[in-house]
């Protein structure tokens, strides 16, 4: 194990020095006895070196680590506290800022959590407005949405659709199989942009940077299963799921052989994007005889996606949309009518899952949830002011850490090691202390880190928040001590260019090192 290999070359050393501190300089050697006088037999002073201190060992890793060539080019910063003692055990750079990456929801994380709480829920209101002749209502169905991120097939036992029934099972129980006029958005929660301010626009096809919106689909994700024709050069076949019909798909890739021929190009690879207006899906390139694969891409405009899968779930249930327009007259002087309310899981299950596999769009609906909880309106401006002014009241100013969007995407967020510290300090002596810790990835067991950490004192014991984007990758949390001491640590690099595998080789060797090392309130001084 890395930390008891360090510890023993440390301690080597320790005894190395003090033997040479104890040995006569030689040119203060004696040229030897008088011949008069006995020889004495000549003794070395035995002096017993103390093992070093957790403190001592993190402290020389870090020194070792930062004097290393192949870290020239990169920025670390690495702060290690003691919370009870509020000793630092160690720090480099720890006030400086870095780009967190995915670190950033450990603030939306805490923020929500705290201005949230754990008994919120999110609440969208499906209303009539219309009047009722028989089996036919004549209007308009009306969703109001406020940013539930939890529509998903991962929150909803794996169909996301399954959040409709509630709804369709109130139409039934009305006795209405027909809706003459339209199923619509209501309001607007989450005004303005439906991407984070700073991300890559060249990213936009992909799941992890999906648009948001206060009417939200499965995560934002759209499923392609592509399979191969039956000849070589033949049309691949395409579906999509959870949306059946949306979006629109335009198929161009083929069938390729399985065997390919010598000297001829390299068939293209199979992708999926979208057009320029980001309506039509465009599938390209090639699929080999007989394969089968499925593509993950986003949804572009995910208010229309949330609005595809509730006409699906009612054609499904063979109630009829006319889609038609309703005449005032119909409609004039009448309320609207709430037929039914879609309730997201506990607080505390949706955190979990924004927070272990890191889900970027979960992140960004709780950033705005929190702007819209707080000011009535659900825009980036007004979630990034509550965001700064809450962390102003941990001691947490906009030098110490830019909020720019709740989940790290964008390359216009900063944060120093100290000020992930304090949000980690503050959680710690939350009353919701638990639920927030619980949430994050366990290492080596599940989340981000399940890979990570494993057959070392860190196993199923830290509890962490990664953070990658292209040269910055993070690691904050908790870690307990051999003997139960709980510690909080923030290590971020940015501008590496070595293997990220590098970057997080130093990052488990100093978390199993405090999770397999002693700390008492002595030894961090």
């Amino acid at each position: 194990m890395r930390t008891r290999s360090l510890s023993a070359a440390v301690r080597a050393a320790i005894v190395l020095a003090a033997a040479a501190a104890c040995a006569t300089p030689a040119t203060q050697a004696p040229v030897g006895p008088r011949r008069s006088e006995p020889v004495a037999p000549m003794m070395m002073p035995v002096a017993e070196v103390p093992a070093p201190t957790l403190r001592q060992l993190l402290q020389h890793t870090v020194d070792s680590v930062v004097a290393s060539p192949m870290w020239r080019n990169a920025r670390l910063g690495i702060l290690v506290v003691d919370p009870l003692s509020g000793d630092t055990l160690v720090e480099h750079d720890a006030d400086r800022l870095f780009m967190p990456a995915s670190n950033q929801k450990l603030l939306t994380g805490a923020i929500a959590t705290q201005l949230l709480g754990p008994s919120f829920r999110w609440r969208t209101p499906v209303l009539l407005h219309g009047t009722q002749r028989g089996a036919t209502f004549a209007g308009n169905v009306y969703v109001l949405g406020s940013g539930d991120p939890s529509i998903s097939d991962t929150l909803r036992g794996g169909r996301a659709a399954s959040a409709f029934d509630g709804a369709l099972a109130a139409l039934e129980a009305r006795g209405i199989r027909r809706i003459t006029g339209r199923v619509l958005p209501l309001g607007d929660a989450l005004p303005g942009l439906t991407t984070g301010y700073g991300w890559a626009y060249d990213d936009f096809d992909a799941a992890y940077s999906a648009a948001i919106d206060e009417l939200m689909f499965n995560e934002g994700e759209l499923y392609v299963h592509v399979k191969a024709g039956g000849a070589v050069g033949s049309r691949v076949q395409v579906t999509t799921s959870p949306t059946v019909r949306y979006p629109a798909v335009r198929v161009e890739a083929i069938s390729r052989s399985r065997t390919p021929v010598a000297g001829t190009p390299r068939a293209p690879r199979l992708e999926a994007a979208y057009d320029s207006i980001g309506h039509t899906l465009v599938v390209t390139g090639t699929l080999a005889e007989g394969d089968s694969t499925t593509l993950t891409v986003a949804y572009r405009h995910p208010a229309d996606a949330f609005m595809a899968a509730l006409h699906e779930s009612l054609q499904a249930r063979r109630i009829a949309v006319g889609g038609k327009a309703v005449a005032k007259r119909d409609t004039a002087g009448r309320a609207l009518d709430t037929l039914h309310v879609i309730e997201s899981p506990d607080f505390a299950d949706v955190l979990r899952r924004m927070e272990k596999p890191s889900q970027n769009q979960m992140a960004e609906l709780f950033f705005r949830t929190v702007g819209f909880v707080q000011t009535g309106s659900g825009s980036a401006d007004s979630a990034q002011a509550v965001g700064a002014r809450t962390l102003a009241t941990w001691g947490i100013s906009t030098a110490d850490a830019s909020y720019r969007d709740g989940s790290g995407l964008s390359r216009h967020d900063y944060v120093t090691p100290r000020a992930l510290v304090k949000v980690l300090d503050t959680m710690r002596q939350s009353p919701h202390f638990a639920l927030f810790r619980d949430a994050l990835p366990i290492a080596g067991v599940d989340g981000t880190i399940r890979n990570r950490m494993r057959d070392t004192p860190a196993q199923g014991n830290v509890r962490a928040k990664t953070g990658t984007l292209d040269k910055a990758r993070s690691l904050s949390g908790y870690v307990t001590t051999a003997n139960g001491r709980l510690v909080l640590f923030s290590m971020l690099a940015n501008n590496f260019t070595v293997p990220v595998r590098e970057v997080e080789r130093v990052q488990d060797m100093l978390a199993a090192m405090i999770a397999g090392g002693t700390l008492t309130v002595s030894s961090a001084r």
